[in-house]
């Protein structure tokens, strides 16, 4: 019943939208992003930039839903879901993980907004600000930063997290952003949720900075761990020969201090050796018979 109230409110218009959505979902990537707060000028350049790898269709939301029931990909109708609102549908034949970090390179940094949730602590840095004493001491200390003059300009004397993650954003510390030029936020094409190869995926954004920080940290402990085996390859090579060098400096040092040791000891040697011949000399003396003498002829 309910399928019928939605086909007779369906356009000729409107049904040709809905079919060219079913047959945009043939392809291997369908995501849908967010285009919450995100400027009609910068939307137009990412659509530029994707332009022969990914479609991106901006359509109401029953109309999808309703391309989403009529798509013959099973479990596509999943990402229902996440189809709420300021949304778009991207369409591409490429990996969609590859696609989520593709955007989350193309995303540019935008001020804090009275209303906003912090999507991470805002911290102001230590350090010389640009700004004039005055109304703007007051109104720093207000959030709880520590300033002086320095130079005659303000300086932040403690760096301090004024929004903790998940607060709210008040007028008064997005003036003070603002005012410190912080743009703690991202703006442009969220992923949300992707039908890729078959499969739904509702955890696909890539936060490239974090990626390539925990890259490193376990690039680095794997390297560690390699060099500790004595595992040979073009990376752990230089590592292992430097090892081989340290020891090779600790193992001389040895040797070299227990040299020393012997040439320290070796004159003592020597000075017992010659008390043990003045001995043996006087023994050898001490055994010779004496002369007896010839005695007096008695007159």
């Amino acid at each position: 019943m309910e399928e019928k109230k939605i086909e007779t409110h369906v356009s000729g218009k409107k049904k040709k939208i809905v079919k060219e959505l079913e047959e945009l979902m043939t392809k291997k990537t369908v995501m849908v992003v967010s285009i919450k707060n995100l400027p009609a000028a910068q939307f137009q350049a990412i659509k530029k930039k994707l332009r022969g790898r990914a479609k991106i269709i901006v359509a109401k939301k029953n109309l999808i839903n309703l391309a989403l029931e009529e798509s013959k990909a099973k479990g596509l109708e999943k990402l229902e879901e996440v189809v709420k609102e300021d949304f778009a549908l991207l369409f591409s034949d490429e990996d969609a993980f590859e696609i989520s970090a593709m955007l989350a390179k193309n995303q540019t940094p935008a001020k804090a907004k009275a209303g906003q949730i912090a999507t991470e602590n805002i911290k102001v840095e230590a350090g010389p600000t640009d700004l004039m004493p005055g109304p703007d001491i007051s109104a720093l200390g207000a959030v709880g930063l520590k300033v002086k003059v320095e130079n005659g300009k303000i300086a932040i004397e403690k760096s301090s997290v004024i929004v903790k993650k998940g607060e709210e954003i008040t007028e008064q510390k997005s003036a003070i952003l603002s005012k410190l030029d912080i743009t703690p936020f991202k703006i442009g094409l969220e992923p949300l949720a992707a039908f890729f190869d078959g499969k739904a995926y509702f955890d696909i954004k890539m936060n490239f900075e974090e990626f390539l920080k925990n890259f490193g940290e376990m690039y680095s402990k794997g390297l560690a761990f390699a060099v500790s085996i004595n595992y040979l390859n073009d990376s752990t090579i230089p590592f292992i020969l430097g090892k081989a060098m340290s020891h090779e400096n600790a193992l001389s040092q040895l040797i070299k201090e227990e040299s020393e040791k012997e040439k320290v000891e070796e004159p003592v040697g020597e000075e017992v050796k010659e008390d043990l011949k003045i001995e043996g000399e006087n023994d050898e003396s001490n055994d010779k018979p004496q002369e007896e003498k010839p005695e007096e002829t008695k007159k």
